[in-house]
């Protein structure tokens, strides 16, 4: 049994894999351990629990991540025994499905719940909008930019004394051009087989219809230099049909000999160093997205399509440029803009975005933050 004294924070999320939400949980967890709080993750597992273990955090194995509803309805009372177990002070969701169940488990106990809103997520009828509101139900709603708050607010009435905007953090230990060694950039030279001499144009993120693959193989066809290359970074995650189709289209439009796609890396700062720009050309509006982020904490100029997160992260015009969605034509057009600075304004560039994501896109700003909101409830 837990010494009383130290607070039991539970985090709810559907599996502990990749992503912006499963990154932002772990550095959690390992925040609440280094404050000598009790940390624990409640998922489906996935490929991220020794790095919460390594943390120092406990992890208990629900399925969370259905949404069928008897599933959910059965969760409600295991969630609900496992506060009692643990004496948890605040229950935290951070995805809707399981938000419903931790929402009615905290009914009858002690505990406070919270949520954090990763995404203004789509709705066509009421009974979707009902689905999503969830994750505007707990004493604290956390959101993850200031796009997302604006979702929270016009749609289900949330205001300030409920909303918290706490964007997503990067770790600076990690994404900083200092800690790239030349041996981790030689080695991705050669596992990737990238031409010598050439400009590296790079667009990072799962292979999904919606992160603008096509634009940005149609923008590089456009882009008549033959010094540049092109570089898809991601896995397809399943999606192998929407793979064939994008290889296809790189082939159709003559671009089989200036780029290639990347099927999963696990050294991303290394990859932003061999770049010359960097891409996100997502079609929707991201919540946040944290491409933007890293690419200017390397120092590398990116070139964004101009709504969602993106239109906080990136300060047009001097971090980087953004972009009108689905416009090859002005894609193109950013991105032979970034390809012709010179070596003095690309270093100004440089400078001027790595210090802006230092100042604000941190994860010990996001952590910190996200600790505080728990200070307030337990106080």
């Amino acid at each position: 049994m837990k010494n009383r004294t130290t607070p039991v924070v539970m985090q709810i999320i559907p599996e502990l894999s990749s992503g912006g939400a499963e990154q932002g949980c772990i550095d959690v967890a390992d925040a609440l351990v280094k404050a000598k709080a009790h940390a624990i993750v409640v998922s489906h597992g996935g490929t991220r629990l020794s790095d919460l273990a390594r943390v120092g955090a406990t992890h208990i194995n629900l399925p969370v991540h259905s949404k069928n509803p008897l599933i959910m309805w059965r969760n409600i009372h295991k969630i609900r025994q496992l506060i009692k177990k643990h004496n948890v002070d605040i229950v935290h969701a951070r995805s809707r499905a399981p938000a419903w169940s931790a929402f009615k488990a905290c009914e009858h106990t002690n505990a406070h719940f919270i949520t954090t809103c990763h995404a203004p997520y789509n709705f066509h009828n009421n009974t979707k909008k009902f689905y999503n509101s969830s994750m505007s139900r707990g004493e604290r709603v956390i959101a993850i930019s200031n796009y997302v708050a604006q979702y929270l607010h016009e749609n289900y009435g949330l205001d300030e004394e409920t909303l918290r905007l706490i964007p997503r953090g990067i770790p600076m230990d990690r994404f900083h051009p200092s800690l790239v060694t030349s041996e981790r950039l030689i080695t991705l030279t050669r596992e990737w087989r990238i031409p010598e001499g050439k400009n590296i144009v790079m667009l990072p993120g799962r292979l999904s219809r919606w992160k603008g693959h096509h634009d940005f193989v149609k923008a590089l066809s456009l882009i008549k230099r033959k010094d540049v290359f092109g570089l898809i970074i991601g896995s397809d995650q399943g999606r192998t049909e929407y793979r064939a189709e994008l290889e296809q289209f790189i082939l159709d439009n003559g671009m089989e000999r200036r780029m290639r796609m990347i099927d999963h890396c696990s050294d991303m700062p290394s990859a932003y160093m061999l770049s010359t720009v960097v891409v996100s050309a997502s079609t929707d509006p991201e919540g946040f997205g944290r491409i933007p982020v890293e690419a200017q904490a390397m120092g590398r100029p990116i070139v964004a399509t101009n709504h969602g997160g993106a239109m906080e992260t990136v300060l047009h015009g001097e971090t980087g440029w953004l972009v009108p969605p689905s416009n090859p034509q002005k894609l193109a057009q950013a991105i032979e803009e970034a390809l012709s600075l010179t070596p003095e304004q690309r270093a100004i560039l440089a400078t001027r975005a790595m210090h802006h994501v230092a100042q604000n896109f941190t994860k010990d700003h996001m952590t910190g933050r996200t600790l505080d909101v728990y200070a307030e409830l337990l106080k």
